[in-house]
């Protein structure tokens, strides 16, 4: 057997490195596309964070011959050029999605995300996703919205806690559970107990005794008047 030439060699070492820097591969077939077309797809992969690169069927499947992008060789038929992504997997799908609508020739046959292989319906529920950018952006924002209500929360709580604590005295002091709350209450009475010095006043009762005026009646006896009648006499 023939040893294979350096420059295949350079290929399929080429193809392998691209192969596992990529975050996802995508496998397409471009017969019909002109030089044109391919240069204007190029551009919008390159943009979207993706190397677009066509390369001979059989120099693929030795490149993956045995290693973890093996299933990749059932796609591997006519004309191929593979997209390495290395950013935004939706990005590129969406990008391979709107250039096929205007170049119907293009087709995407499926390619491999973290190891697994994804098929071209898969890869259209990927260009349907918003952009990466656009998912950071929703994630802070529903991050943000519960921050604020949180916020807003722990600002209310003084206010909050101090209705509690006055339906909880209205309550204890108004209710049947209230009857720790309510026994002080008697003790207001002990500022009533000055009224009970109001007898004091009374005092002067013991001036009844005025029945006693009668002793001063004991002079009465001296009405000797009936004596006077015997001066008379």
């Amino acid at each position: 057997m023939d040893n294979p030439r350096p420059e295949k060699v350079a290929v399929v070492d080429e193809v392998r490195t691209r192969l596992e820097g990529a975050s996802a591969t995508v496998v397409t077939e471009y017969r019909g596309l002109t030089v044109a077309d391919l240069a204007a797809l190029r551009k919008s992969l390159t943009a979207a964070g993706s190397d677009y690169k066509v390369f001979k069927n059989t120099l693929v499947k030795r490149a993956i011959d045995g290693g973890p992008h093996a299933p990749l060789e059932e796609l591997l038929a006519g004309p191929t050029a593979i997209a390495f992504v290395r950013g935004d997997v939706s990005a590129v799908a969406k990008a391979l999605r709107d250039f096929s609508r205007t170049h119907s020739r293009l087709v995407v046959k499926g390619g491999m995300l973290d190891g697994a292989v994804v098929s071209t319906a898969q890869l259209g529920v990927l260009a349907d996703l918003p952009s990466r950018e656009v998912l950071l952006a929703r994630l802070a924002g529903g991050i943000q919205a519960p921050l604020a209500q949180l916020a807003s929360l722990l600002q209310a709580l003084p206010r909050g806690l101090a209705y509690g604590l006055k339906a909880l005295v209205d309550e204890r002091g108004g209710g049947t559970g209230g009857e720790e709350a309510a026994a002080p209450a008697p003790a207001e009475p002990e500022p009533a107990a000055p009224a009970p010095a109001e007898p004091e006043p009374a005092a002067p009762a013991p001036a009844e005794p005025e029945p006693a005026e009668p002793e001063a009646a004991a002079p009465a006896p001296a009405e000797p008047e009936a004596a006077e009648g015997g001066e008379a006499e």
